[in-house]
């Protein structure tokens, strides 16, 4: 098991069943303001910490993996406490079952983790301005672009 330190993260569901730690800091944190995560977080964006699914370890509980409808047609998985039905992370097809979407507002310390990066912010709510010089983009971008050298070696080992 991991020991916890500097770049781990713990998590928890909110009736505390399920608790789970981040071995290290994710690739990169998006904050999505798509239409499809505003309904399904209720909120007006959600903040992803995109990670290794070896990286992420259920130190208590277990989790229940739900199948929903996404923008692609081609569903997402959303792991869930099975007691209190918080959602805790995701896996998305475009990226496998071998990177973990996490919903960074389960963190114990969420503020360590600030989105690198905006997106969909076509269909943000024009109401919440995104923070002065935040990087934002109105769609998805091209990671080679966006994600470090190291972030970028990190995806291509985890999904070979």
């Amino acid at each position: 098991m991991v020991q916890p330190g500097h770049d781990t993260h713990e998590g928890h569901c909110s009736c505390g069943f399920v608790r789970y730690r981040m071995a290290s800091a994710p690739m990169i944190v998006h904050a999505c303001h798509c239409s499809w995560c505003q309904r399904e977080s209720g909120g007006p964006f959600v903040v992803n910490a995109v990670i290794e699914a070896a990286r992420v370890t259920l130190v208590q509980g277990e989790i229940h993996m739900v199948v929903t409808p996404s923008a692609s047609g081609r569903n997402q998985k959303i792991a869930r406490c099975p007691q209190c039905q918080v959602a805790l992370w995701s896996h998305y097809p475009t990226a496998g079952e071998r990177i973990c979407f996490v919903r960074v507002g389960t963190l114990e310390a969420p503020a360590r983790l600030p989105p690198d990066v905006h997106v969909f912010t076509s269909t943000r709510q024009t109401w919440l301005p995104l923070p002065e010089g935040a990087f934002a983009v109105p769609e998805f971008y091209d990671p080679a672009q966006v994600w470090s050298a190291e972030a970028r070696a990190r995806w291509a080992a985890a999904r070979a």
